[in-house]
């Protein structure tokens, strides 16, 4: 396991031994000639030990993982007692300022890893997150919730065959283990090429707060400290108040075959059986009402929470264990 350096320097600041700083990554301007800074946490133990990110806000509407972030943050759980900690919870900051999922220049930060010098506004930030943070951590947690109205069930998003990173996911304890691909130039996929352990987590939905969805990543992410012994779990909280989580090897979007308005009769997590009638499209003059059935058995992993729908519109994320 890498050790940290006794002597280590992050974007231009030295971080001592025993040290927080709170610095900021200034890459560009924007037209306004506005600094882009965004604050960079970090907190260095006196003991060497791994280095872990915990990252948020890729996507700036994605709130849930912002706010399991700050909580580690205000209750000092991210002060390490070997090793160090960085702590991003706002990564793209003006999309989380105006509230859109983009980065400024319209594009989507988590498809512009790894990022280049002289490529678009995104490009650049990717490049410097890559280059100046990157180096400093062998570990990263990236929050995300669902985006456009659909929850997500508290999830780790790994690949397959990868057994190190799904006794990460196991230590973590999310509701569900998901493989997953990785997404073409995501955070994931560039900084697992760099040789980095990322636990990609899911939970909750964009513009809301979830208190179960938080406690979930705060709880994983005291465990997974724990394990790599970079810190204790906390005396005040319970460590195993959830349940061990549903390995999910496979899953499918059930799409509405109709437009209309949605309403859905399960809760997100809930395991469902082949033919179960989970909610139903009807339009809004009580002409015709379209049942949603299960396909298969499985996990509702993601649930659409908006009222009106079209043909083709995700409704469920059905797992498949």
């Amino acid at each position: 396991m890498k050790q940290i350096r006794k002597s280590i320097t992050i974007l231009g600041e030295e971080i001592l031994p025993g040290r927080k700083k709170i610095l900021n990554l200034d890459t560009a301007r924007l037209h306004t000639y506005t600094k882009l800074e965004v604050p960079v946490v970090v907190e260095r133990a006196k003991a060497d030990g791994p280095g872990l990110l915990l990252l948020a806000g890729i996507h700036g509407n994605e709130l849930n993982g912002v706010e399991i972030v700050r909580e580690l943050l205000a209750k000092k759980y991210t002060k390490p007692d070997a090793g160090m900690v960085i702590s991003i919870p706002t990564v793209n900051i003006f999309g989380f300022i105006n509230q859109t999922r983009e980065f400024p220049d319209g594009k989507d930060l988590n498809r512009a890893f790894p990022g280049s010098r002289k490529g678009s506004l995104a490009s650049i930030f990717a490049h410097h997150l890559m280059n100046e943070i990157l180096p400093h951590v062998d570990y990263c947690i990236d929050f995300h919730t669902g985006g456009a109205r659909r929850f997500n069930s508290s999830q780790i998003r790994i690949s397959r065959d990868n057994e190190e990173l799904l006794g990460l996911a196991k230590i973590f304890n999310p509701r569900f283990i998901v493989y997953a691909a990785q997404r073409e130039k995501s955070f994931r996929e560039a900084a697992t090429k760099t040789g980095k352990k990322v636990l990609l987590f899911e939970g909750g939905k964009s513009h809301d707060f979830n208190q179960r969805i938080t406690m979930r990543g705060v709880t994983g992410t005291l465990r997974l400290m724990q394990h790599l012994g970079v810190r204790g779990f906390p005396e005040e909280l319970d460590k195993n108040i959830f349940p061990p989580p549903v390995m999910v090897k496979n899953s499918t979007w059930i799409r509405a075959r109709q437009g209309g308005l949605f309403r859905f009769f399960v809760k997100d997590g809930s395991k469902v059986e082949k033919g179960q009638v989970v909610g139903t499209v009807s339009d809004p003059y009580g002409k015709y009402e379209f049942k949603v059935k299960m396909p298969q058995c499985g996990y509702i992993i993601g649930l659409n929470h908006a009222p009106v729908v079209y043909k083709g519109d995700a409704l469920l994320h059905l797992g498949v264990i």
